[in-house]
C-alpha cells in the first residue's frame, strides 16, 4: 500500500492521527481535573482543546480518505475502512460533548460528559489497535516489494565483523 500523501516516503495519516488522539486524551484529563475540584478555567480549556482536536480529526479524516483510494481491495482495505470509521466514531462522540458544552456559558464538564469522553477514548483505543494492524500490513507489503533477501543482506553486511 502506497499512500498518496507522504513525507520522505512515510504516509502522513498515521502521523496526523496522533494529534487528535493526544488532544482528546488531554480533554479527558482537563475535564477530570475540573470535576475533581481543580481551577474553574480547566473546563473552558477542555472545551477549546476539544475544538482543536476536532479540527485535527477532520484533517486526519481527509488524509485517510485520500489514502483509501490507493488501498487494494483485500484485507488491508477492510482494516483501513474500519480504522477510519472507528476514528470518525470517536470524533463524533467528542463532537457531541462539544455541542452540549457550547450551550453552557462556563463550558465546563459534567460527569455525563466525562463518561462520554472516556467511552470515546475506549473506541479510540480500538482505532489504535486497527492502526497498528494497518501499519504492520503496510510494512509487510513494503518488505515484500523490495524482497526479504535485500533486507537480510544489508543487515548481515552491517553486522558482520571486519577482519
Amino acid at each position: 500500500m502506497q499512500s498518496r500523501l507522504r513525507v520522505q516516503g512515510h504516509p502522513i495519516q498515521p502521523m496526523l492521527v496522533t494529534f487528535p488522539l493526544g488532544l482528546f486524551v488531554s480533554v479527558a484529563v482537563f475535564d477530570l481535573t475540573d470535576l475533581l475540584g481543580g481551577p474553574a478555567f480547566l473546563g473552558a480549556v477542555g472545551y477549546w482543546t476539544t475544538v482543536a482536536a476536532l479540527v485535527a480529526a477532520a484533517l486526519t479524516a481527509v488524509a485517510g480518505m485520500v489514502d483509501l483510494w490507493d488501498v487494494p481491495g483485500d484485507r488491508t482495505r477492510r482494516t483501513a475502512v474500519a480504522f477510519n470509521l472507528v476514528n470518525t466514531a470517536m470524533a463524533a462522540m467528542f463532537l457531541l460533548t462539544c455541542l452540549v458544552r457550547s450551550q453552557s456559558p462556563e463550558r465546563g464538564a459534567s460527569a455525563a460528559i466525562l463518561v462520554t469522553e472516556l467511552v470515546a477514548l475506549a473506541v479510540g483505543g480500538i482505532g489504535v489497535h486497527l492502526g497498528a494492524r494497518l501499519m504492520r500490513q503496510f510494512d509487510t507489503g513494503r518488505a515484500e516489494a523490495g524482497g526479504l533477501e535485500t533486507l537480510a543482506g544489508s543487515s548481515v553486511e552491517m553486522s558482520r565483523p571486519r577482519p
